[in-house]
């Protein structure tokens, strides 16, 4: 029984560390196309930043330098 919960255990903090590699992105981030610029462009309706993705995917990463002022 003790070898099962250390493996739980063990899952558990795996999976937890996967998933913070794999995602970076904020909560208040809302990536939308803008497919009037390009195909793979991107634009985030909460910080305002901007960018072309490679890939055709949208991005994961908030990529904003200054945070807009919420008034």
């Amino acid at each position: 029984m003790l070898i099962l919960l250390v493996f739980l255990l063990v899952g558990v903090v795996v999976y937890f560390v996967w998933r913070a590699r794999n995602t970076t992105l904020t909560r208040q981030c809302r990536w939308r196309a803008d497919r009037s610029v390009a195909a793979d462009y991107y634009r985030c309706l909460a910080c305002g930043g901007e960018i072309r993705t490679g890939g055709g995917h949208e991005p994961r990463t908030c990529v904003a330098r200054v945070p807009r002022d919420p008034t």
